[in-house]
């Protein structure tokens, strides 16, 4: 029997719909085609234990699994839930009436337990966009799926708890907060303030002008004088996040798989210190599966870095583009993503004696 469930796959910050057609015919052997990478193909072992280990049955047959479009690189185990769906569907184990109505997203463990993934958030907003009525989604991804208005999200704790939803079993959906609400309700104190700072009059009203102007800064002083501990206390007197920001930055967050655990909307703006040894590659994202990196995890923030002299010249050097665009494009011979870096950078150094 053929079936077919829907996920994801994210390149950069952008979700993309995959539909993974499962068939189950007289044979034996296992086979997963269409551009998967080692965590999907690992992915038969968790599935098959996920399976018996909850009480349902692995398939004695050919069980052949193409993910399309085949010509799109699929990473990640948020593809274990549809893949074990769908091979229960095929094997009239699960209902299939509600596969096309519902997008699946989550990490299967050995117990049949549904583990958080990374990156919920732009699929969420991705399956909204093609029409689908709601989203899987693992229960410890639900403050994160939650922000996204006009879509259903079930959260499910197991496995058995997605088979009894598909098979239309009565279940209590909790009331869904909106995203504007979510926004407006949730308090995220910055642990310090810029109001803790005593004296330094001079260089206050400077760091006044650049989180209200949106500019750049460099700290010059000797050491114990309280540069560090400034440029810390510098998100906390920029104007607040407008939900659309707050959106942005939770998007590449999530896909960092930087979202804490039922956490939703990212509320303070963002403050990352880089080591001065990062790599090029660190500050810019990119790698051989593509992440974003330093830059876009400060966008909408505050990028610092400490001891400007300690970092190498061609890790400067790459910051220049950035800058000046405000997003960086990462080319490699395998893929091309574009990454938002709207940031301010604040330079520290010790100065001359």
């Amino acid at each position: 029997m053929l079936v077919k469930t829907y996920s994801c796959a994210v390149r950069g910050i952008e979700a993309t719909k995959i539909a993974i057609e499962v068939n189950v015919t007289q044979g034996i052997r296992f086979f997963i085609v269409g551009l998967a990478d080692h965590a999907i193909r690992e992915s038969q072992q968790r599935i098959e234990l996920a399976l018996t280990n909850t009480g349902f049955g692995w398939p004695r047959f050919r069980v052949v699994i193409n993910l399309a479009p085949a010509d799109i690189r699929k990473e990640g185990t948020h593809f274990d839930l549809p893949l074990a769906i769908g091979i229960l569907a095929a094997t009239h184990q699960v209902s299939s009436a509600l596969l096309g109505d519902y997008l699946a997203l989550g990490e299967l463990s050995l117990d049949g337990s549904v583990m958080p993934v990374r990156g919920v958030l732009p699929m969420v907003l991705m399956a909204r966009e093609e029409g689908f009525r709601g989203v899987i989604v693992p229960y410890k991804n639900a403050g994160e799926a939650s922000v996204v208005d006009g879509i259903e999200v079930v959260t499910v704790s197991d496995l058995g708890s997605v088979v009894s939803f598909l098979n239309g079993e009565p279940r209590v959906i909790p009331d869904k907060p909106k995203a504007t609400s979510v926004f407006r309700d949730q308090v995220d104190p910055y642990e310090i303030d810029f109001t803790e700072v005593r004296g330094q009059e001079a260089v206050k009203r400077a760091m006044l002008i650049a989180a209200a102007g949106n500019h750049n800064l460099i700290l010059i002083g000797s050491p114990g004088s309280g540069k560090s501990m400034l440029a810390r206390r510098l998100p906390t007197i920029m104007p607040p996040m407008s939900l659309d920001e707050s959106l942005q930055t939770t998007i590449i967050h999530s896909v960092a798989g930087r979202v804490g655990p039922n956490e939703g909307l990212v509320r303070t703006r963002p403050f990352r210190t880089p080591h001065h040894s990062s790599s090029h590659i660190a500050l810019i994202g990119g790698g051989s599966s593509p992440q974003p990196g330093e830059i876009s995890l400060a966008h909408n923030g505050i990028l610092f870095l400490d001891e400007l002299p300690e970092f190498k010249r061609h890790v400067l050097e790459v910051l220049r583009q950035p800058l000046e665009e405000r997003e960086i494009h990462v080319s490699r011979a395998n893929y091309r993503v574009v990454y938002p870096s709207d940031f301010i950078i604040v330079f520290h150094m010790i100065g001359p004696k």
